[in-house]
């Protein structure tokens, strides 16, 4: 039993003996400065550069080399590469820039023999709320009139579309306002169409108007066709220019003098 208390004995005392060695050697810690923030939060409008400082703490006997770089988020600190002195407290600066949705980044410290801290960077994207729809491309083609629906804004919507028609001799075609069934997400873009074939013989404006929630609303126009006369006027334009030109034609035929019946009863003498 006595030996067994002293091999038990020795162990401890080694251990005891390699605890402050560990400390030395790997004493150094990371967190966010200014004290009680487990992480980092940082809000703001997509693409906005926010400031904040992270400490650097090496409560051992010898100096460390760390660097320290950004992961998941685009973080720019003032100096990425520096030597912590022991028993000192460093504090660097840091910018991060907001992504376009809430996420998660961390700030990694690492060691010369490899040893990293972290701590986490939790970014909240803080979007305006804007509602924008456009109509864009409206043409008629064949028999379908053709257009496409851009959300501009940062909320989904669900367009309401009402499409007319007026020409030369009153109004040609008007649909009642109709809700599409699909949510039009931020940024997309929706191409649609409507069946529909123009007069031939008038002159159409097609109107198209969009509105959704909150007050938002957009239209568009195009005109189609030459109306009832479109080939006639064509066709007098042209006439015109015809006869100007047999007139002309004729007057310059006027200013020459023209043979006499005596010169042509002499010719013909001759002959």
């Amino acid at each position: 039993m006595s030996f067994a208390l002293r091999v038990l004995g020795l162990a401890l005392l080694a251990l005891l003996f390699a605890v402050p060695g560990a400390v030395a050697a790997d004493g150094w810690s990371v967190a966010p400065s200014g004290g009680g923030r487990p992480a980092f939060y940082a809000e703001g409008e997509p693409g906005v550069v926010l400031e904040d400082t992270v400490a650097l703490v090496n409560r051992g006997a010898r100096a460390v080399d760390v660097s320290l770089r950004g992961v998941g988020a685009r973080v720019v600190f003032a100096d990425s590469r520096l030597r912590l002195a022991p028993g000192t407290r460093t504090e660097v600066p840091f910018t991060v820039t907001v992504p376009d949705e809430d996420g998660s980044a961390e700030i990694v410290v690492r060691d010369s023999d490899g040893r990293a801290r972290r701590v986490a960077v939790h970014l909240r994207a803080a979007v305006p709320t804007v509602s924008a729809l456009t109509v864009e491309h409206l043409a008629v083609r064949g028999d379908r009139i053709t257009y496409e629906l851009v959300n501009r804004g940062t909320t989904p919507l669900v367009p309401t579309v009402a499409v007319r028609a007026d020409g030369l001799f009153g109004r040609v075609l008007d649909r009642a306002p109709r809700t599409l069934s699909a949510e039009l997400a931020p940024g997309r873009r929706l191409k649609l169409s409507e069946p529909w074939s123009a007069p031939a013989l008038d002159s159409v404006e097609v109107r198209l108007t969009v509105t959704a929630a909150g007050g938002v609303r957009d239209a568009a126009s195009v005109s189609t066709g030459d109306g009832p006369w479109g080939v006639g006027a064509a066709g007098v334009v042209a006439a015109t220019g015809a006869l100007f030109v047999v007139r002309r034609r004729r007057r310059r035929k006027g200013d020459a003098p023209e043979p006499s019946c005596a010169e042509v009863e002499l010719t013909g003498a001759v002959s």
